[in-house]
Order: C-alpha cells, then structure tokens, then sequence
C-alpha cells in the first residue's frame, strides 16, 4: 500500500481531475481511500483547487478524525469501505447526467452493454434519503449489493474501485452511460439486452480485466504476441 503522503497527494489530484473531467462542480463531491488503520477523506466544504495533502482528513471506522472536519458524507464512505473489502476507494459527485437520472429515481438498465461495467445487468437507484444521515448510507449500500456504482435518489452517484483513478473512472462511465440514457429516452424508451447476453457480456469484461482479450474461448483468431528473433 501507498504511503499516507503519496495517497494524501494522490487524492487532490484525483479530485482536481473530477472538476477538471466535468463530473464536479464546487465543493459538491467527496473522495475516500482505504488505510492500514482507516481511512482518508476530503474535508467538508473546501475547494478542490485551494486543498492541499495537509487538509485530507485522517479518519477511523468509529467516527473520529484527525485535522479538518471531514465531508458531511463521511458515513457512507465508512460504512461502504467497511462492508466491502474487494473496495479501496470510493467517489461521490453530482454529475449532471447521473443526478438528472437520480432526480427521476431512474435505475440505468441494460440499454447499451457497458451498463456491465458496474457489474451486473442495471445501475441501481437508491431511494431517497436526507444527506449526511444514516439513512442515506443504508440505502447506498442497499443499492451497491453485487455493484461497483449507483445513482442515489434525487441527489448523485457513487462509484466505487480498487484504487482512486479506479473509481473516477467508473463514476466517468456511469455519467457517461446517463447521458447516453437520457438522450436515448428522447426517442422513447429503448430496447433492452437480455439477462443471457448481459451474463456473456460481464464474462467477457471479467476476461479482459485479466489481461484477455475479447474473444470467445475456443476461437483460432486470439491474436498473440510476437515472439522476437
């Protein structure tokens, strides 16, 4: 695992990255990565381009903290980094696409293959609930059971990955998969991709997340690396 410092570091450059990547507006999203003893968060209410490594906010799975008072939404990154060990980080933003489908309470499904990314055939919508609150946590976690990301009830998404550019790349997918939703909806609602394909389509991602490519097993044509002489 990284040192404190270099994850502190890395954690503003990912978030100047959300802002810079158009997923973040303001001071509206929040990033946590997993530690030896806890974990690290943002601090509630600064400006991603005025934090420094020195602001990252040093908490425990009990609720205390070290340094700045930490993100109003520091429970559902506790309580998701607690109860999911295949998860080191975790990413919360109000992307417009994403929040326009939350705002409709919208589970994304299987329109286009790349709602696999999240691991399983829709991107959930939790219910709505107050932020900040215990309620809201237990409807995140509710929503990510079997999922990497879910949109959140009238307010945004959540994304999750083994590291922090891990999970701003899927909370880019997941805006990226709602605004190809909402724009698709404008011509009524679109066809969607059965369960069976869904299934070959997450084998096949599972497959490439290990090094393969994506053809079938079985195939003549699996491309290989040349052999220097």
């Amino acid at each position: 695992m990284k040192k404190m410092q270099e994850l502190r570091e890395e954690m503003v450059r990912i978030c100047r990255r959300m802002n810079a990547s158009g997923i973040n507006q303001g001071t509206a999203g929040n990033v946590s990565v997993r530690t030896p003893t806890g974990f690290l968060i943002t601090p509630s209410s600064m400006p991603y381009d005025d934090m420094t490594a020195e602001d990252i906010v040093e908490m425990d799975f009990d609720g205390t903290y070290a340094g700045r008072r930490p993100s109003s939404e520091w429970r559902f990154h506790r309580d998701i980094l607690k109860a999911r060990q295949d998860v080191n980080s975790v990413l919360h933003c109000h992307s417009v696409y994403a929040t326009t489908l939350a705002c409709h309470h919208k589970t994304i499904p299987s329109f286009h293959y790349m709602t696999g990314i999240a691991g399983g055939t829709t991107v959930r919508c939790a219910r709505y609930a107050t932020f900040g609150t215990q309620s809201l946590s237990d409807a995140a976690l509710e929503a990510l059971t079997g999922r990497m990301a879910c949109l959140l009830g009238q307010h945004g998404q959540i994304s999750l990955g083994k590291d922090m550019a891990s999970a701003l790349w899927m909370a880019i997918e997941i805006e990226t998969l709602s605004r190809m939703y909402v724009q698709a909806l404008t011509l009524g609602e679109p066809p969607i991709l059965s369960d069976e394909e869904m299934e070959r389509v997450i084998a096949q991602m599972t497959r490439m997340s290990y090094g393969m490519g994506p053809e079938e097993e079985g195939e003549n044509d699996i491309p290989r690396q040349r052999t220097e002489v």
